[in-house]
């Protein structure tokens, strides 16, 4: 479905991405792990449009994407949820969720938007609690549901989500990998940026390490899982005891 092909990214004269070649098939989950500054969120940009200085080649369903405006790759069917899920904080839940189907409007109107507006409200029942609250006063776990639901709304083919887990309680990282699960079970095709390498790997079909900007290891997760490096670099000294429980 998503295929990347030598790409390099700079920001002026400093490469982020050094000849980057991966791919994600339909109904996937790919986890792509690395420490800071490796160039995780450097290659969501770029798949979305939004990175200026990218080369190489973006194929997504066997089209051409790379130099597309942000907004005709959502169009396609691509969707990312950036690291810091970057809410609309001034807005309310519901205004959120329908900025998310703001492509749609034209061609399908406020009444089929306003079916997913319920179908997310379902999916998620404590947005429908919150729905006339300003999103910026929501818990972080929630405005991660939001930022998700939000990107819902576009009904994307694939999913980019930057960093879910980033500044939330166990419980809550726990719910969220729930829910990606459950969008892969549904048929959306996730690629996944996430600085926890155990809840990536638990739930990835395949993974990628990424080093300063280079692709270092990849193959199934559960091998990855297995791999001392992984397991010296990304999972810490306490990884045996929580994957043997």
């Amino acid at each position: 479905m998503l295929r990347l092909k030598n790409l390099t990214a700079a920001y002026g004269k400093i490469k982020a991405l050094h000849g980057v070649s991966l791919h994600v098939q339909e109904k996937e989950i790919v986890a792509l792990i690395g420490a800071n500054g490796a160039g995780k969120t450097t290659l969501l940009n770029a798949i979305s449009g939004v990175m200026p200085s990218v080369e190489g080649s973006i194929r997504f369903r066997d089209e051409e994407i790379l130099g597309r405006r942000p907004d005709r790759i959502v169009r396609l069917g691509v969707c990312q949820v950036p690291e810091g899920r970057q809410i609309f904080s001034r807005q309310t839940v519901r205004e959120n969720l329908e900025l998310g189907a703001y492509l749609r409007f034209r061609g399908e109107g406020r009444r089929e938007v306003g079916r997913d507006i319920e179908r997310m409200f379902a999916r998620f029942p404590v947005l429908k609690e919150r729905e006339r609250q300003i999103a910026g006063t929501l818990s972080g776990g929630e405005q991660q549901m939001l930022a998700i639901a939000r990107a819902l709304m576009s009904r994307p083919r694939i999913m980019l989500l930057d960093e879910p887990s980033m500044g939330l309680a166990p419980r809550l990282v726990a719910e969220v990998f729930s829910t990606i699960v459950a969008l892969r079970g549904e048929g959306v095709t996730i690629l996944l940026v996430e600085q926890n390498a155990r809840a990536a790997l638990a739930v990835a079909d395949r993974a990628y390490v990424l080093e300063v900007g280079r692709v270092v290891l990849q193959g199934e997760a559960q091998k990855l899982i297995r791999d001392p490096e992984v397991k010296r670099a990304y999972l810490g000294r306490d990884y045996g005891e929580i994957w043997e429980k």
